[in-house]
């Protein structure tokens, strides 16, 4: 037993140092930790994110753009709705790129005239500043405009100039436009306000081309018969598509861009409604809701091809199950053919009609094609 003594004397002293040094590794720690507590949040914490918070304005935006896209507080606080006591007003992304522009957009008098703009606004539009920030300031208009000719007389016919503020363009007076079909210069669309022309017998006129389907067609082609009853026009120039669909009860909104013509008062004068939108914007309609969505010349290969998978989504998104999606002549070359087709296929339409032919008025070298097709979204199991 005595021979054990030193040993156990060994072992005792080295259990007391151990505990001297973890007492000292402990309060080493503390030290350490209350010293930066203030500076140095513990990893284990949450940060705490307010739902609300933006970033700090630019100093160098239009101040009538600060006012109009900074955070406004809902007067009653919190809203379950929004769950949000904040409104974010909404404009383009793109807006601050074109920082010269924008400040000539919004550079009015408060509760004043709006500059006489037109030009401007729309070539922001259509870079991407979409939508346009609201303006506090009275739009240009025409000085002593005429009223609107009454129903179904302005289905067809021309409206007085003085229903139009004309600045923003080459024309000044609608007999300028319809005659424009005789310049060989391009304008978009130049004869779409010739009503008396082409625009009197497109969709309604049975034709050789198969390209070329008619409304009557369509219509039959909807399950069940008279199923189609609402719709969207993209890119309808002068309206004249919701014209030939309102005289057979279906009601049709008609995108339009002003391009160097007044397409949009043209169409609201006619008697059918315009919506302002460029192809890029979100289709402003909740999803499965509209019975046809046409287009003609639009979608075409000016666009790019990631935007037009997008575009063509959309179009799906809107339509309700057993909708259609009427693709009114789709210009490519056909060395397109392989790029194109699949983007279409892909989007998960059924096939009702589907026809391609080439374009051949500039000549067959240039190898131009059309598609025209009537896509069906599935009835069942669309989603």
């Amino acid at each position: 037993m005595d021979s054990l003594s030193p040993h156990r004397h060994l072992s005792l002293s080295h259990l007391l140092l151990f505990l001297l040094l973890l007492a000292s590794s402990n309060l080493l720690t503390f030290f350490l930790f209350s010293s930066h507590s203030t500076s140095c949040p513990s990893s284990l914490q949450t940060p705490s994110i307010s739902l609300s918070s933006s970033p700090p304005p630019n100093p160098s935006l239009p101040s009538e753009f600060l006012a109009f896209t900074s955070p406004q507080p809902l007067p009653f606080g919190h809203n379950h709705n929004f769950d949000s006591a904040t409104l974010h007003p909404p404009v383009g992304l793109p807006c601050p790129l074109f920082p010269s522009d924008l400040a000539a957009f919004l550079s009015y008098p408060v509760n004043g005239s709006c500059p006489d703009d037109e030009l401007l606004a729309q070539k922001l539009l259509l870079r991407g500043c979409e939508p346009l920030p609201r303006r506090r300031c009275r739009p240009a208009a025409p000085p002593h405009p005429s009223p609107p000719l009454p129903f179904p007389l302005s289905l067809w016919s021309l409206p007085p100039d003085n229903s139009v503020h004309w600045s923003a363009y080459s024309c000044k007076s609608f007999a300028c436009l319809v005659a424009r079909k005789h310049s060989k210069s391009f304008d978009d669309c130049k004869d779409c306000f010739d009503l008396d022309g082409r625009e009197k017998h497109r969709w309604v006129t049975p034709s050789s081309n198969p390209l070329d389907f008619t409304i009557d067609q369509v219509l039959a082609d909807a399950s069940p018969p008279g199923s189609i009853r609402i719709g969207l026009d993209i890119g309808g120039g002068a309206g004249s598509f919701a014209v030939r669909m309102k005289e057979r009860n279906v009601t049709i909104v008609t995108t339009s861009m002003n391009l160097n013509g007044p397409f949009n008062s043209f169409v609201a004068a006619r008697g059918v409604v315009p919506l302002y939108i460029s192809i890029s914007q979100r289709l402003p309609f909740f999803d499965n809701t509209l019975d046809i969505v046409h287009s003609m010349h639009v979608l075409s290969n000016w666009i790019p091809t990631t935007l037009l998978h997008f575009i063509l989504f959309d179009v799906y998104r809107v339509l309700r199950p057993g909708g259609l999606f009427w693709l009114d002549h789709f210009f490519f070359v056909e060395d397109q053919m392989e790029e194109y087709v699949p983007v279409i296929e892909s989007v998960g339409f059924r096939k009702v009609r589907w026809e391609v032919g080439r374009k051949l008025d500039r000549g067959p070298e240039l190898g131009e094609m059309y598609i025209s097709a009537l896509l069906e979204k599935p009835l069942n199991n669309s989603w």
